[in-house]
């Protein structure tokens, strides 16, 4: 197996285990809620620690992918990919022992740490490694892999039950990627382009400091923004169809109902991510996202609006649908956001300006407690509203670089 092809092989399960981790909580969140609380866990108050575990994520992401970013830049992709899925794995794993909903938020945060490092680090790996093989098709496969453990967690999931008496065997099974982690620091050949562009890192300036300094801010600064969208979409708005098909399986008594519609969802945005890059490639970055945005904010409302959870191919075909379409934008990110940035910065660039985006979105994902409130608990409702964020897609593309003004992997 040629050394291309190893990386490859290795960035693409380490962010497909990215995305398992990922998966985790919003599966199991009610059942950990209702283990830790008791009588206390009230649908809103389960709605309210819904919230809380995703913003966890979302603050922890943003914060390793600057840490584990800068790391790339200085000491090499590979070791900023295997630490980051070391960090992932072991603080996943101690999570098992959480004894209230705040320590697992807490330790939520830190294992998330690693889950935003592998992102830039694996994506800025990829693309250096394979300059001359069409960059649509690598930014598809990378984008594709966190849901391909989306997918995977969710069928496992409707074979093993994920109740309120069992549900910490979910962070036992985040903690296994850990040998991969060690696999990549020994086995993984680094960079050849971070290699070579060692020797002139010295003749200008530290990359934290510069893609938050002009020239490089307004570019990293439309990134934040278009990683956002998705990310508000898709963890704001989105994965409220779990509970809500949680709920809905435990009035009908069917506990596989809310892992199902997780794995039509993951199929879905393994097709979806898949053909990101190559939407971008073909219809032009601009137009590309556009049409995402709009078809995006469609078919959520449709959703939310219009049907309701069902064990029936009526719900999950359009659950699928919206797993397609909603993640065809982590196809288009892998292309076009390390085009921001030159090679020495672009581990730390493409870090800030997708993992960033989790700030923006932790913020604005915050505020739907008081959704959580004003529905009383109502997860149809707060997530048609909460999707009305994708319309703002289409406003933001318009400001992003045009073809002309991108940066090859050669500069």
């Amino acid at each position: 197996m040629s050394q291309q092809r190893f990386t490859l092989i290795a960035a693409f399960l380490g962010w497909m285990f990215a995305g398992v981790v990922m998966s985790l909580l919003p599966l199991a969140a009610d059942s950990a809620t209702k283990e830790l609380l008791g009588d206390a866990a009230t649908k809103e108050v389960i709605g309210a620690w819904f919230v809380y575990y995703i913003v966890a994520f979302m603050l922890g992401a943003a914060l390793g992918g600057l840490l584990f970013g800068m790391l790339g830049d200085r000491w090499g992709r590979v070791k900023g990919m295997g630490l980051s899925i070391l960090w992932f794995s072991a603080w996943t794993g101690i999570s098992y022992f959480a004894a209230t909903p705040a320590q697992l938020a807490a330790l939520r945060f830190v294992a998330c740490m690693g889950v935003g490092g592998m992102w830039p680090n694996g994506v800025a790996l990829v693309s250096e490694a394979w300059p001359n093989v069409s960059r649509p098709a690598l930014a598809g496969l990378i984008g594709t892999s966190a849901n391909v453990g989306i997918f995977l967690f969710g069928l496992l999931a409707t074979q093993v039950t994920v109740t309120a008496d069992n549900w910490r065997w979910v962070l036992w099974a985040g903690a296994t990627p850990a040998v991969l982690g060690l696999l990549v620091l020994k086995f993984v050949p680094e960079s050849p382009l971070w290699l070579a562009s060692r020797g002139r890192e010295t003749k200008k300036g530290v990359p934290a400091i510069e893609v938050f300094w002009p020239p490089v801010l307004q570019r990293t600064l439309i990134g934040i923004l278009l990683g956002a969208i998705p990310l508000l979409g898709a963890w704001g708005a989105g994965k409220w169809i779990l509970p809500w098909a949680g709920s809905v399986g435990a009035e009908l008594g069917d506990a596989t109902l809310k892992p199902t519609t997780q794995m039509y969802w993951g199929l879905g945005a393994v097709v979806g991510s898949l053909a990101g890059g190559w939407m971008a490639s073909s219809m032009g970055r601009r137009t590309s996202y556009l049409v995402i945005s709009i078809a995006s904010a469609l078919v959520a409302g449709w959703i939310f609006r219009g049907l309701q959870p069902a064990p029936s191919m009526q719900f999950f075909l359009p659950i699928f649908l919206l797993g397609l379409i909603t993640t065809t934008y982590f196809g288009w990110l892998p292309l076009f956001l390390p085009e921001l940035f030159e090679t020495r910065i672009r581990a730390t660039g493409a870090g800030v300006a997708f993992n960033f985006g989790r700030i923006i979105s932790a913020a604005v994902i915050l505020s739907t407690t008081g959704l959580v409130s004003h529905y009383k608990g109502d997860f149809a409702r707060i997530g048609e509203t909460t999707s009305l964020v994708y319309l703002l897609g289409a406003v933001v593309i318009w400001f992003a670089p045009s073809a002309k003004e991108v940066i090859s992997d050669e500069n």
